[in-house]
């Protein structure tokens, strides 16, 4: 029998990107711990904030990737914290954070 209990991981990356565009605009950034995006209101990541990404991260796909994973997971943490009963299905986070970047495959038929 286990009697001690694991350490718990570390933060992931800050949710510091995309970058502003332009300079002086609002980012599209979340705002945590709710995940909404700070400039237009809507579930991080955002329509805009996907496209900025897509073109920051043009040159490193995998990176773009890493960071999506990470931040799925601090927003898996905090939704879960916020509504433990009611929070987000595992399969709609994933969708929201990561399905959509640069490694989709088309869904197999059959």
């Amino acid at each position: 029998m286990i009697r001690h209990q694991l350490p718990q991981p570390p933060d992931g990356p800050p949710p510091d990107r995309p970058r502003p565009h332009p300079s002086h605009a609002t980012p599209h950034t979340p705002l945590r711990p709710m995940w909404c995006c700070r400039a237009c209101g809507q579930p991080w990541p955002c329509a805009h904030a996907r496209l900025l990404l897509k073109v920051e991260y043009d040159d490193n796909p995998v990176g773009l990737s890493i960071y999506l994973c990470g931040l799925l997971y601090e927003a898996a943490r905090d939704l879960y914290r916020l509504n433990p009963d009611d929070g987000p299905s595992p399969r709609d986070l994933f969708t929201r954070f990561v399905a959509w970047g640069p490694f989709r495959r088309p869904h197999a038929p059959g």
